[in-house]
């Protein structure tokens, strides 16, 4: 929300906002300019914009239910499929619930597709499918100690009438991603995601790299399954990010997404490289043994060299309440982050008389943690340059434990934010995590007597240029092409995996490279030979030779990964690919206009000026000129499998397909060059529906935009 820092530009953009809801019929857009505006508006102080599916009374319940549907799956797909939430997890399970109560109280309208009943998620087509032998269900989450009691009451009036009395156990909810293992004669032999709870993805190759699963067993059990949480630690996850910020990727929004987008690779060195771990929760199935409680289970998988879940018991719902403070005030205490305390009945026998719901046991329920807020002295703001030029200030206070970790720094994003918040060193500020990962400042609390007002340098604290704030920039900027700090973040940018991809060039050598004087701009690397990085930093003779043998295999890498190398600000991997497609060779894309790059769906006048303006500039034309001396390939290939039949073709598949899962649809448009988009707009080419499509299919009507089937998208590519 940097941009509508400044209290005009957010009046303008809230007046945007409010002149457009009435023309958006797509529930998920109306969902993300409410969203939009709420975020300025809490920011300024201005009214909020209620969410018509909660207020507007001039909806009709089906109207507002299907709108909420729209949202909670779109939601639902980012999460699950995408790993890229959109919204965090208090903001998401307070929507599902809301769904949950509209159905209560409008059963007539409640479909059977419902995310409410889905289990957790949707099954991505990467992978082989695994059907579940046993369903791996989810648990109903609670927000209160108040609702944990009604559980336990519940629990105990049911099994009263059995003549029973229960125990439980509460352990804490990692923030994982849910995987069974599956041992036949004590050999691991499969392993898979939980995907809709019904039917996962196999990820056995993936799992294998995992050090914490045995795959073996030192019993020879005839079969077992068990069920436990992938993982991805916080030291790890860091480390992780910080490459990613380092070599310009996009940063993972917490370690559960990071920990599922890397066990979804297809190269399984990759998964390897990432260190997840796993834990241990439940046994799913097993033959040869018998067990009266769930903690009997428990320490048998700890017999057979499973890392466990921790399990306390607990005999009172007083027990219980104090375990669940205690799991909350520990959460540093833990190699992973945790959302919650699980609290289950523990006799399994009493399990199977409560039984459970189509999509949650009857039996267990996970109470979810409040985000936490804690205030803290501002110590000093620093002012980082990023690849860019950017001047970021970067605050730094008193150490305080968040979400179970130190936290001690958090971004203030520029000097609008700064001065909107009138933040001072010396004040005493409010920090919380967002998505209880990312430390961020949500206000001054109070200024100290000597405190100071803090104003971004004039000068760039790394190389002494003068600084500048460009017209309708909230950013900072040194514009020394040749900074140092630049220089090896454009480097380290240049040569990562979803650019050039040039192995073995990472920070430390990039550093080395640029400290000894052989690179001074990424074109450089390509007149490097094995005699002249034969020691520099700690490349050896061999290390050197891989290196040149890996920047001389980048000149094949693309026009796509050179587009996206170039460091266009605003332009990911996936929008120079976009480009790459459209204009087919970089001497077009020099000579693009305005009106062509516009006309690419997900380009927006920013983007725009941002891409004309990066490609004006003379010394990136300098910089292309030389990279195509170098023999650097500047021209886009069509896709190895497919062809570029759709290339500059953007789709949008609604409905159900009577024979496609929408993955499968989606990948037969990208093979053939063409880009899936989740909304639909002018830019959109075709809208592929199914049965039941819902407002997509409307919008496209009413934009006039050619509308297919399932079977004429098929003859299109087959008829190419």
């Amino acid at each position: 929300m940097s941009e509508y820092l400044n209290t005009e530009k957010a009046k303008e953009r809230l007046a945007e906002i409010r002149n457009e809801l009435p023309r958006i019929t797509d529930p998920f857009r109306r969902f993300e300019l409410i969203r939009q505006a709420n975020e300025i508006a809490e920011q300024h102080g201005f009214d909020a914009v209620p969410y018509d599916f909660e207020a507007d009374s001039g909806n009709t319940d089906e109207g507002r239910i299907n709108a909420l549907y729209a949202v909670v799956e779109e939601l639902s797909y980012r999460y699950y499929v995408l790993d890229d939430p959109y919204v965090e997890d208090m903001e998401y399970d307070r929507l599902l619930h809301l769904l949950m109560d509209m159905e209560a109280e409008f059963p007539a309208l409640a479909r059977d597709d419902s995310p409410t009943k889905r289990v957790g998620g949707f099954r991505m087509n990467t992978f082989a499918p695994v059907e579940h032998t046993v369903q791996m269900g989810s648990l109903q989450d609670v927000f209160s100690h108040e609702e944990v009691r009604e559980f336990t009451d519940r629990v105990t009036g049911d099994l009263a009438k059995e003549g029973e009395k229960p125990s439980f156990t509460v352990e804490p909810k990692i923030d994982g991603l849910s995987v069974s293992l599956e041992y036949e004669n004590g050999v691991l032999v499969r392993g898979s995601t939980r995907g809709d709870g019904f039917t996962g993805e196999d990820v056995t190759a993936n799992l294998r790299t995992i050090p914490g699963i045995p795959l073996t067993l030192p019993e020879n059990i005839p079969l077992l399954e068990v069920r436990g949480e992938v993982y991805m630690g916080r030291e790890v996850f860091a480390a992780l990010n910080a490459e990613l910020e380092l070599t310009g990727g996009k940063l993972f929004k917490n370690p559960r997404n990071a920990a599922a987008g890397s066990l979804r690779q297809k190269d399984p060195r990759i998964t390897r490289k990432r260190r997840l771990d796993i834990i241990i929760f439940n046994i799913q199935r097993i033959e040869g043994k018998d067990f009266a409680t769930h903690r009997k289970t428990l320490a048998f998988l700890r017999d057979m060299g499973f890392n466990v879940v921790p399990d306390s018991p607990a005999d009172s719902t007083d027990a219980i309440d104090s375990l669940i403070e205690e799991i909350g005030g520990s959460r540093g205490t833990y190699p992973y982050d945790i959302d919650g305390a699980v609290v289950k009945v523990n006799d399994l026998s009493q399990r199977t008389l409560l039984g459970s719901t189509a999509k949650v046991p009857k039996w267990a329920v996970a109470y979810k943690y409040p985000p936490e807020e804690k205030q803290t002295t501002l110590l000093r703001i620093e002012a980082n340059v990023g690849r860019t030029g950017v001047i970021t200030p970067v605050a730094v206070f008193e150490p305080i434990q968040l979400a179970g970790t130190t936290v001690s720094r958090a971004v203030l994003h520029n000097q609008d934010f700064i001065d909107e918040r009138d933040i001072r060193i010396g004040d005493t500020i409010l920090v919380r995590k967002a998505g209880e990962i990312i430390p961020e400042v949500l206000k001054s609390i109070s200024h100290a007597e000597n405190s100071v007002k803090f104003t971004l340098p004039a000068e760039c604290p790394v190389c002494g240029s003068r600084t500048v704030r460009l017209a309708d920039e909230a950013a900072v900027r040194c514009l020394n092409a040749e900074c140092p700090a630049q220089q090896l973040r454009r480097l380290i940018h240049f040569a990562s995996k979803d650019a050039m991809d040039i192995e073995g060039c990472g920070p430390a050598v990039a550093e080395s490279l640029i400290d000894s004087g052989l690179v001074s701009d990424v074109a450089d690397l390509y007149s490097l030979t094995a005699e002249k990085v034969t020691g520099v930093g700690k490349l050896r003779e061999k290390g050197a030779a891989n290196l040149v043998n890996a920047i001389e295999h980048s000149k094949g890498a693309g026009l796509d990964r050179v587009i996206y190398a170039l460091g266009i600000q605003g332009i990911g991997s996936s929008l120079a690919k976009l480009l790459a497609d459209r204009f087919r060779n970089m001497d077009a894309l020099l000579s693009a206009t305005e009106s062509e790059l516009i006309a690419i769906d997900g380009f927006g006048e920013n983007l725009c000026s941002s891409v004309l303006s990066t490609l004006e500039e003379p010394h990136t034309r300098e910089l292309i000129d030389k990279l195509k001396v170098a023999g650097v390939v500047m021209e886009q290939a069509a896709p190895a499998n497919g062809s570029d039949l759709f290339a500059g073709k953007t789709f949008v598949l609604t409905g159900t397909l009577p024979t496609l899962k929408r993955s499968e649809a989606s990948k037969l448009i990208t093979d053939n060059g063409g880009k899936v988009s989740g909304s639909v707009s002018k830019k959109t080419d075709y809208v592929v529906a199914g049965e039941e499509a819902g407002s997509k299919l409307v919008k496209a009507q009413e934009l006039g935009i050619t509308i297919i089937s399932e079977e004429e998208l098929l003859r299109l590519i087959m008829h190419f």
